[in-house]
């Protein structure tokens, strides 16, 4: 598949969302219904063969692809959300982010022993946030067979943070 499509599509906005940080701004590709489609497809192309029982996506942009990419699979989608944002009993973890902390919550409930699961987001960055849901997943007892971003900015080594879960991201920085 060609790639250059999307990278172009994405726009860099410097000094957001503090300064120093250059953000990379998906919008452009959730625009552009083709473009959108073609990063599903991604994807779905890469973990179609590996039976997967359910999507986590990521607040917020993790959302967006996580429940289409579900659908084409077949799959259930799970949110993993903020802190106070899930209405049911939940699970929490704090981690360090690029350029503050947080916390995020995941519903207890919301994976069974040994579902097959995939954690998506639109990007890797330091790994604290897809490790941090990597955890969650796993104290409630899932598997998880990948952790998949649109973008990886390979400089800040988030795929060290994620030890061996495997790692998907076709668009590097």
């Amino acid at each position: 598949m060609n790639l250059a499509p999307l990278q172009a599509a994405i726009r860099d906005v410097p000094d957001f969302p503090i300064p120093g940080i250059v953000f990379k701004d998906i919008t452009p590709i959730l625009a552009q219904p083709d473009l959108f489609r073609q990063a599903c497809q991604l994807f779905v192309d890469a973990f179609a063969p590996q039976r997967i029982e359910a999507v986590v996506g990521i607040e917020a942009r993790g959302f967006i692809f996580g429940g289409a990419v579900a659908h084409l699979l077949g799959t259930g989608f799970i949110p993993v959300r903020k802190q106070g944002k899930l209405p049911w009993k939940t699970r929490a973890a704090a981690y360090a982010l690029e350029y503050g902390t947080a916390t995020l919550e995941i519903h207890e409930d919301a994976l069974a022993p040994r579902q097959r699961v995939l954690i998506l987001d639109d990007l890797l960055a330091t790994g604290g946030t897809a490790a941090a849901v990597a955890g969650l997943v796993s104290e409630l007892g899932a598997q998880v067979v990948a952790c998949a971003f649109l973008i990886e900015l390979t400089f800040l080594k988030g795929r060290e943070k994620l030890g061996d879960y495997p790692v998907f991201a076709p668009l590097t920085y």
